[in-house]
């Protein structure tokens, strides 16, 4: 193998001349070494010619070290001769410098524990000068404060119990000093107690203040908290004690006002006193106080609720409400026909006063108004509750600009926290729902259509639209009140229950009532096979699709009046409902999240049974009133007409109609929107008047969309039967029937026909526009239509014309 040469950057494969066979191989070696030797040859002038320069510079070099070398020798001989006195004179001075600090530190140090010392003997006589004849017990208070100021090792050191003890004062200054706090903290706690006694608030707050002058700060806060407490117990009870045999008890909202004034007594104590406490006895002082306030609430919030549940027979009424039957509603459901119990209010308006015959009263044992009254008053104690909890939660917070607050475990962890979770949240949780499904059912029970509802467009309606059946007024008020009263209550647990309940009740009893008065009751079905189904049995169903709309449509409302409400400026009232958005009504963590995800949660859910119920209703109410008079209507509007008539044709027919009189509706070029908007006037126009808006359209949708595959098969069947001018009288008949249909704006219906329109619009193309229409489909490319017909489709409309073109 011939070895490579790297020549001018290239790699070249040198000819071996050991193995040259002819002479021409020869002497391509011989030129190949040529040409080495010459490249060996210029590389090596260059060489030489550079070793001039490379000399010159290692001369420069030799120089220049000559002269550093004679640097060199001078600077040692500088730092020997001239700096080494300097440096270490500088050494010496440094060392006198630093035993000279540590002198005067020791000095100093020594002076400022004469002068501890002084100021101890200086306390410790005027303590005992205070105590003695003078009795001056803030001035002693003072001294022993300013002691405690003083390092303890200071106090108990050798030199201080050699030099303060005096002839007066012969003890030690840390046994003077312990013994002169006990007996201040003694005294300071008798003149206390008995300023407390004696209701004198000033000494109260005096010997309050002196506390943590002696350094007895947990006595000082121990006495005041059983002050305030016992200050708490005695309003409460007054107030507890002031129904006691008369009528107040009986008063509502008795015991919640009661709870309130406990929680405004606390709240007034916290806040009037927090700052005396925080001043004298430093920051987050307070809590304690706090915590044995707390403690007091546990007992007089207990006895409150205690006496509260015994005197409105709560569990008794829990018994009641859990074995309540709803006798109406699981009567209802039945695959049975009911017997006659419940009857409809529309004859009978003295069942809702409880006097008219039937069955007997279903609230025997189970009180309406008064359930109504308990859940209005255990929401107002449970706001209340929030309320308190929320003071207290931002007194005890660590940081006073934290943006979230959390509930204090001197809140959780107690006993009147577990109490209202027992006899509050569980009891409003049980009669809510109670409340919510009884009412339901006797919103049904006391159900009422609208007045005199008529298919006739001739007669006028009494009533105003929507028109819908009483009950869903009556239950989406209670669904309203509910959802108020709840979210006032400011609980996580009250939510996270009533809220998927209310939508659990609308989901199964609503929706299901009025799903089974759709099949059973009102279902619009002729009396025999083909015959229409009565008017009565008609109206009764569209309201009570109408009943689902407005239903779905009130509920919205109500969640979105939750979600959106703005911040309030002023005090909100529970039983008028939050006027608060939720995140000021639920402060704590993801509360006001996990409120705003059920209300959401219900809404939807709820939306999804009514939106499918009612499509069922729709599509019931097309099959059955529209569907079957739809096929006549679209046959009787094109009635004898004639697509393949001529223009001399139509001209010989229109003047025999002028000269004989009499009408010929074929040539008549509105003849088929004429007879279509009668039929579908008075085909739809009744329908609508009772439907709402959003029926309306959907009952129209369906409707458009069978009756544009009707009108397209009608159009197919005109195949060979329709000339030019035909094509051109059947477009515009098409035409006349959309524009009926789509009238009132609603042109996205006008979708749903559109094959029918394509059809005739490729029946009326010129030759040049269709050949376009060819090219472009055979490239593939539909241009700016886009085609519901396909290419055969399109082909077939273009040969429908039987003349040539």
């Amino acid at each position: 193998m011939s070895p490579n040469i790297q020549i001018d950057g290239q790699t070249r494969e040198s000819p071996d001349i050991s193995k040259a066979s002819s002479i021409a191989e020869v002497q391509a070696a011989l030129a190949h070494l040529g040409d080495q030797e010459a490249i060996v040859t210029t590389r090596l002038n260059s060489l030489i010619a550079s070793q001039k320069d490379l000399s010159r510079d290692l001369a420069r070099l030799d120089l220049l070290r000559a002269h550093l070398g004679s640097q060199v020798a001078t600077t040692r001989a500088v730092s020997n001769g001239m700096l080494s006195d300097a440096a270490s004179t500088a050494k010496r001075i440094s060392g006198a410098v630093k035993r000279l600090d540590l002198e005067q530190s020791r000095v100093r140090a020594t002076l400022e524990v004469v002068e501890q010392v002084t100021e101890l003997k200086a306390c410790v006589l005027g303590v005992a000068g205070s105590m003695g004849g003078p009795q001056d017990w803030e001035t002693a208070a003072v001294y022993l404060s300013r002691a405690s100021k003083i390092p303890r090792d200071i106090i108990t050191g050798q030199f201080a119990e050699e030099t303060v003890p005096t002839a007066e004062v012969p003890d030690p200054p840390s046994v003077t000093l312990e013994a002169a706090a006990e007996s201040l903290c003694g005294l300071f706690t008798r003149e206390f107690e008995k300023a407390a006694k004696e209701g004198d608030g000033a000494k109260v707050t005096r010997f309050f203040k002196l506390f943590p002058l002696i350094g007895k700060l947990d006595v000082g806060l121990d006495i005041y908290g059983r002050y305030v407490c016992q200050g708490v117990a005695s309003r409460a009870r007054t107030n507890l004690h002031a129904g006691t045999g008369g009528n107040q008890r009986k008063d509502g909202f008795f015991y919640a006002n009661a709870l309130t004034k406990l929680f405004e007594h606390i709240a007034q104590i916290v806040d009037g006193h927090g700052s005396l406490v925080e001043r004298h006895y430093g920051a987050g002082r307070m809590v304690k106080v706090i915590e044995r306030l707390q403690k007091e609430a546990d007992i007089q919030g207990g006895i409150i609720l205690d006496t509260w549940a015994d005197e409105r027979h709560i569990n008794r009424r829990l018994t009641d409400i859990k074995s309540y039957a709803f006798s109406f509603l699981v009567q209802s459901f039945l695959p049975t026909p009911r017997a006659a119990v419940g009857v409809q209010r529309a004859n009978s308006p003295a069942h809702r006063d409880g006097t008219g015959g039937g069955r007997p009263s279903e609230d025997e044992g189970v009180d309406m108004k008064e359930t109504d009254g308990l859940l209005s008053e255990i929401g107002v104690m449970l706001g209340r509750w929030s309320l308190y909890s929320r003071f207290l939660a931002s007194k005890c917070r660590e940081d006073p600009n934290a943006a979230s607050l959390s509930l204090p475990s001197v809140l959780s962890d107690s006993q009147l926290s577990k109490k209202v979770a027992d006899h509050l949240t569980n009891a409003f949780n049980a009669m809510t729902t109670f409340f919510f499904r009884r009412s339901v059912e006797k919103a049904f029970q006391l159900d009422e259509p609208p007045a005199e509802l008529s298919l006739s467009v001739g007669s006028s309606l009494q009533s105003n639209p929507p028109y819908i059946t009483s009950a869903v007024d009556d239950v989406m008020y209670i669904v309203n009140k509910v959802l108020q009263r709840s979210l006032a209550t400011s609980q996580a647990a009250v939510v996270s229950s009533v809220i998927p309940t209310v939508g659990r009740v609308l989901g199964s009893d609503f929706v299901g009532m009025i799903q089974r008065k759709m099949r059973d009751e009102s279902y619009p079905k002729g009396a025999v096979q083909g015959a229409p189904p009565p008017e009565d049995k008609v109206v009764a169903f569209l309201v009570l699709i109408n009943n689902l709309d407005v239903a779905t449509d009130y509920t919205k409302r109500i969640v979105q009046g939750r979600l959106e409400l703005a911040p309030s400026s002023g005090p909100t009232h529970e039983e008028d409902g939050p006027s608060a958005p939720l995140t000021e009504l639920f402060p704590f963590g993801n509360e006001a999240a996990v409120a705003a995800n059920a209300l959401k949660s219900m809404e939807s859910s709820f939306a999804g049974k009514t939106s499918e119920l009612i499509g069922d209703g729709i599509q019931a109410t097309f099959n059955q009133v529209v569907k079957p008079r739809l096929r006549p209507m679209l046959a009787d509007a094109f009635r004898d007409i004639d697509y393949t008539l001529k223009e001399e044709e139509l001209m010989e027919r229109s003047r025999n109609e002028d000269e004989n009189g009499d009408r010929d509706e074929s040539i008549d070029e509105d003849t088929v929107k004429h007879r279509f908007e009668r039929g579908w006037d008075s085909l739809i126009k009744p329908l609508n008047r009772i439907l709402t808006e959003r029926n309306s359209d959907k009952l129209l949708s369906t409707t458009a969309s069978y009756l544009g595959r009707m009108l397209e098969k009608r159009i197919w069947n005109y195949y060979g039967r329709v000339n030019e001018l035909g094509a051109v009288r059947l477009e515009r008949d098409v035409a006349s029937v959309v524009s009926t249909v789509i009238r009132g704006g609603r042109y996205g219906i006008r979708d749903a026909f559109m094959k029918c329109t394509q059809i005739c619009l490729v029946m009326n193309m010129e030759e040049d526009e269709w050949d376009e229409l060819k090219t472009a489909a055979d490239s593939e490319s539909e241009g700016e239509m886009h085609w519901k017909l396909s290419a055969d489709e399109r082909n077939k409309a273009r040969a429908m014309i039987k003349e040539s073109r």
